[in-house]
């Protein structure tokens, strides 16, 4: 069957390809956007919950009589009973609705809770002590080699004899200890909902990246359905993957709300946001690979583990090594259980830590053979996982004249220093899925010539408004400002969650889908009108017309006069593996950084980040380098700041507080250099999300250019003061 929907060739859009500023963009610099935490409904109570105080306990009773009883307070409402074990600290207990936050602080104090403690373990980076505490879970394995065992032999043993065989032969052998510690999602506005009846229906103004798929969730705990729950949410003040479900203090919000018959927001306190609300899992590898004397991988022997938090999970282990694949590999994954929060998806999950833990290995192999990094990765880019060598090679070369690599490198540990300071390059490599997920639009054409979108998408500050107007007003020839965009209801058409870099991918099928097919109607009239055939007419610069003959047209709003007294309504629809060219999946990027190091402080500080990115068509440059910016600042917080900091005795979130837990300021980040890597086989390809990606690599790139700088390697991600210190007073023993 013929394709129905394309883009247009390159270089004769309009508005795609071409920078554009946000359409909502004066809306949020002004405070004109409302975000769940300004919605502020008449008569309505504010809301906070009581965290537990302890890490792992058994509640042995709750007595919310005090807290009734303190003026201004209208609702306590307990969310555990007596018998139910807590697992993290700061687990929500219960919560106490009230005229003012000064009324609901003193009603949480005077919540009366008994606690039987149990025992408790939050040191994920002990393997030793997690499973002398017995927190480990069953060990994963898979083992991967080019010589096949004999059909009569012990596979584990043949593995074990293959593997110390290729190691003994490599020129070189690396062993080493690796590791990313747990970071929270720190959401500037923080997980919440106001929730609003009209009678027996609820409304939920829920700071979401699942509009079309959260009402249900409410629904059930409620014994509603999903047709009864209306969920909102016109603007977003961060998610990164932790705000896809509806949580039970969301839930008890509403309950609240029903009983006392107002409207009731109930948004996390930071530090409860912070010890409850999600983070990303921890993960640490004990690894040995061998390779040849070009840097070539040949074998890879790894063990890994880390902590889903009171889940049972870690670091998958599909992603060990990371993007490559040496034809030789063994890797064991051990899960395990520790009290702290659950994690919830941050940023392409997996893939950070994979990369973290992984090609800081293939960097110390170029250490230690003397090489320079740029050419070991190059090696190794022919055992790449996902096919992209030559895009990566392509991006490489870019990358490396964007930081004038080859001018700047040295020898690991072998730079120019400036008193204690030394400067070193690093680079990693990446890879993310991206492709686009179900999604409908309805576009609706008025015959005064009025154009809407609607559909039940969100905008998590990546632009989807702008991209949703930028797509439909090139399919119909019109200016962006002609479109007006209807998101962030549960009631539109549904449209997927906003998670895995799907979103750009998802409403830019569903919105060309819909517009082309929406313009095939028109042009039907319009031919009719003019007496041609409707294949030979085209939209452009607020006009239909015969291409090649602009005498005979109509003009956008006599084109739409033609629909009669009633508008056009048309819906797009996009499913997975119907595939018309409009989308794909699968990118790769490149980064590189530059960095100085303080030998005697341990500050490492920021000189210079490139990144260069594939994501196939771009619809906006503009918003997409912005997500680019935004990802290297978050990937320098995590490489450098970012760390939950556990008491190991009690369990306590010790840096809880937005004071403690430290972010880079606007000093720390350095020079950001991005480039968009988009030759003609990627702009064939459709469009592709880009939001994760970039945030993937930026953790091993710096820690290898720290070790190039020092010529030592700081293990664990992030790279304090502290831990460079501790590296380096270690090496001076060896």
């Amino acid at each position: 069957m013929a394709k129905k929907y394309s883009w247009p060739e390159r270089g004769t859009a309009s508005l795609i390809g071409k920078p554009h500023d946000r359409i909502d963009g004066m809306a949020k610099a002004t405070g004109v956007a409302k975000y769940t935490y300004d919605v502020a409904p008449e008569r309505m109570l504010l809301a906070r919950v009581l965290g537990c105080p302890h890490a792992h306990c058994k509640i042995k009773s709750i007595d919310l009589s005090g807290a009734e009883k303190v003026p201004g307070v209208v609702k306590a409402m307990a969310m555990k009973v007596e018998g139910n074990e807590v697992r993290w600290e700061g687990d929500p207990i219960a919560a106490v609705a009230g005229e003012s936050e000064a009324a609901v602080a003193e009603g949480l104090k005077a919540i009366k809770v008994e606690y039987e403690a149990l025992d408790i373990f939050v040191k994920d980076e002990d393997l030793a002590a997690a499973e002398a505490a017995k927190r480990t879970g069953k060990p994963a394995k898979n083992t991967q080699l080019e010589k096949e065992a004999p059909d009569d032999a012990d596979e584990e043993k043949f593995a074990d004899e293959e593997i110390a065989r290729l190691l003994k032969e490599s020129d070189v052998v690396v062993e080493g200890h690796y590791g990313i510690d747990v970071i929270t999602h720190m959401c500037l506005e923080p997980h919440g909902a106001t929730c609003q009846w009209d009678g027996d229906k609820l409304n939920a103004y829920l700071s979401t990246q699942n509009v079309s798929g959260t009402a249900g969730q409410f629904a059930t705990p409620l014994g509603l359905t999903a047709g009864d729950v209306t969920v909102i949410c016109d603007f977003i003040g961060g998610g990164f993957g932790s705000k896809f479900q509806v949580d039970n203090f969301n839930v008890t919000a509403a309950k609240i709300a029903k009983e006392v018959g107002r409207p009731v927001k109930l948004m996390l306190d930071r530090d409860i946001e912070l010890k409850t609300a999600g983070c990303r899992p921890s993960g640490y590898i004990n690894v040995k690979i061998g390779a040849d004397k070009n840097g070539v991988v040949k074998v890879w022997d790894s063990e890994h583990w880390g902590t889903f938090g009171a889940t049972l999970g870690g670091v998958d282990q599909g992603v060990i090594p990371y993007v490559f694949n040496p034809k030789n590999r063994r890797r064991r994954a051990i899960p395990i259980i520790t009290n702290a929060s659950p994690s919830r998806a941050w940023r392409a999950p997996n893939h950070p830590q994979g990369s973290a833990m992984t090609q800081v290995a293939y960097d110390d192999i170029a250490g230690k053979l003397g090489l320079d990094s740029y050419d070991v990765f190059l090696r190794n880019l022919p055992t790449v996982s996902n096919e992209k060598q030559e895009i990566y090679k392509a991006e490489m070369e870019i990358a490396a004249k964007l930081m004038d690599w080859k001018a700047k490198w040295h020898a690991h540990g072998k730079g120019p220093a400036k008193g204690s300071v030394v400067s070193g390059l690093g680079m990693a490599i990446h890879t993310w899925g991206g492709g686009g997920q179900p999604s409908n639009t309805n576009i609706t054409i008025h015959p005064d010539g009025a154009v809407e979108a609607t559909l039940g998408s969100q905008d998590l500050g990546t632009g989807t408004r702008t991209v949703i107007a930028l797509v439909t007003a090139e399919t119909f020839g019109l200016p962006l400002s002609a479109v007006k965009v209807n998101i962030g209801s549960s009631k539109y058409p549904p449209s997927a969650a906003s998670g895995g870099s799907v979103t750009i991918a998802s409403v830019s099928e569903s919105t060309r889908r819909a517009a082309q097919d929406a313009l095939r109607q028109v042009n039907d009239l319009v031919a009719k009108k003019l007496g041609v055939e409707a294949d030979t007419l085209v939209a452009k610069d607020g006009k239909i017309s015969v291409e090649g003959d602009a005498k005979k047209s109509l003009s956008w709003k006599d084109a739409c006069s033609l629909l009669g007294m009633m508008p056009l309504e048309v819906k797009g629809e996009f499913k997975r593996r119907d595939d018309q060219g409009l989308s794909s999946s699968q990118v790769g990027g490149v980064q590189m950084a530059e960095v100085e190091v303080d030998k005697d402080t341990g500050v490492v500080r920021m000189r210079k980040f490139v990144m260069v990115q594939d994501m196939g068509l771009v619809i906006n440059p503009k918003t997409a380098k912005s997500q680019m910016y935004g990802a290297a600042i978050m990937g320098i917080s995590y490489a450098l700041f970012e760390q939950r900091i556990m008491d190991p005795t009690t369990g306590v979130f010790l840096n809880a507080e937005i004071a403690d837990y430290k972010l880079p300021r606007l000093g720390d980040i350095g020079e950001i250099v991005v480039e968009i890597y988009e030759p003609d086989s990627e702009y064939n390809r459709g469009v592709v999300g880009l939001g994760e990606p970039p945030v993937i690599s930026p953790g091993a790139t710096i820690s290898n250019a720290v070790c190039n700088a020092l010529g030592v390697r700081v293990p664990v991600l992030p790279l304090t003061p502290k831990r460079v210190l501790d590296a380096l007073a270690k090496a001076r023993k060896v």
